[in-house]
């Protein structure tokens, strides 16, 4: 029998949101910027994938590679070690069999690559290992942050966070009011994910009232754009509204795509944000 991936992506998701956390919510520092990348191209990975990996307790840096990768680099996974599920989207040509003039046509097929942690791998070349690397200073953070946020209108003033559409404006409380800077720009960074839902950007369905399906979404859809931005900005992850766990477990359960296509929708977000083209992650493995 195939294996159902959507399935066991929304297994794996959902059985640490069950424990009370948010896979999605990681401190940025560390080497690497703690973040999720193959070893051997460099490149970092994107959308649900993030979630999928993150590194062992106590291993330095978030290197990947798949088993022939390491094999090619002379590198060899230790006997034993269990690898971790990556998913990436291939075209697939498809064609009406009821109706044999037909076009055929492409869609994406969810497919699967296993990868291994560097510190699961012996003899792995230097060249390829994590470069130990100073945090990033907090004016530069800041700096980083600022940058993103200011291409929202940014109001300040009473003891609430929260995007209107009408208005297409942020309001937040001032600075002082949170617990840290970190704190503020992870919330701001939360409302400008928010923001890129409006018509002309990345156009997206919010939803009316707290328990809607729709507005769950796009509170999953915020939460994890806000995180893809505070990794950009070397900002401290966290999660912004911990009540609403109970209803994205309820998503999940009754929509099996749910975390997959947020997820999705997240990287679209904080793509448009960053001012990068948005691709759907083809071969993540290469």
């Amino acid at each position: 029998m195939a294996k159902d991936l959507y399935q066991e992506v929304t297994d794996k998701i959902l059985a640490q949101m069950e424990k009370g956390t948010a896979p999605w919510v990681r401190p940025w520092t560390g080497t690497d910027g703690g973040m999720p990348h193959n070893a051997i191209s460099g490149k970092a990975y994107r959308g649900i994938n993030m979630m999928m990996l993150w590194a062992p307790a106590g291993a330095d840096g978030n290197g990947w590679m798949t088993y022939k990768q390491a094999s090619d680099v002379g590198a060899q996974v230790r006997k034993g070690e269990k690898g971790s599920m990556i998913v990436f989207f291939k075209p697939w040509a498809i064609t009406d069999k009821n109706d044999p003039d037909s076009k055929s046509r492409m869609v994406p097929i969810l497919r699967s690559f296993t990868v291994f942690h560097t510190s699961q791998i012996d003899s792995v070349p230097d060249k390829y290992l994590p470069v130990a690397v100073a945090e990033m200073p907090e004016p530069e953070r800041i700096a980083r942050a600022d940058k993103l946020m200011s291409q929202a209108t940014v109001n300040h003033g009473g003891d609430r966070a929260f995007y209107h559409t009408a208005t297409d404006a942020i309001t937040l409380p001032q600075m002082a009011q949170f617990e840290s800077v970190a704190a503020y720009y992870a919330t701001g960074l939360h409302e400008l994910t928010h923001w890129t839902g409006a018509k002309g950007r990345c156009e997206r369905e919010y939803g009316n009232r707290f328990g809607d399906t729709a507005y769950a979404r796009e509170e999953l859809v915020a939460e994890m754009g806000a995180a893809f931005l505070c990794a950009h900005a070397g900002i401290e992850g966290r999660l912004q509204h911990a009540e609403y766990l109970a209803n994205w477990i309820q998503v999940l359960k009754n929509d099996k795509r749910a975390i997959v296509v947020a997820a999705g929708a997240a990287q679209k977000a904080a793509d448009f944000v960053l001012g990068v083209k948005f691709e759907t992650q083809a071969v993540v493995a290469a």
